[in-house]
């Protein structure tokens, strides 16, 4: 490999470690997985059948979901359910479903805040070890 092949790789890896993970920002303050959305960091938080996501800019700034809209595509077993996602406290989107909670399931969150574009994020919620990523 010549030196110029060498600088390139050296320089590029930093992008490459960051890119490769680039929505995988571990577990949040209520204890859901974060991934990005956009401009923001989703948290999802799922308890039986109620789903929650929080919203946060950067710095991890609390981002305020009022007048806020979303949904979620839950995909659990054979099963997929949509929940709509309706304004709850200071920066949470929250609804319930018939859906089964468990490993495996999957998520993806669409949500439109006031006056921003629409953003969406993918989640595997329940798996272990992919939260903490």
């Amino acid at each position: 490999m010549g030196a110029l092949a060498r600088l390139a790789v050296v320089a590029l890896a930093p992008v490459i470690a960051t890119t490769s993970y680039a929505d995988e920002r571990g577990t949040g303050p209520n204890g859901g997985q974060v991934k990005d959305a956009g401009k923001f960091h989703v948290e999802l938080v799922v308890k039986g059948n109620a789903l929650t996501a929080y919203v946060t800019g950067a710095k991890d700034v609390k981002v305020s979901t009022k007048g806020a809209s979303g949904s979620a595509t839950v995909l659990s077993g054979k099963d997929t359910t949509s929940v709509r996602l309706e304004p709850a406290g200071e920066n949470g989107l929250a609804g319930t479903g018939t859906f089964e909670s468990a490993a495996g399931m999957k998520v993806v969150v669409s949500l439109t805040l006031a006056g921003q574009n629409p953003v969406q994020a993918r989640f595997t919620p329940l798996d272990k070890g992919k939260a903490g990523r």
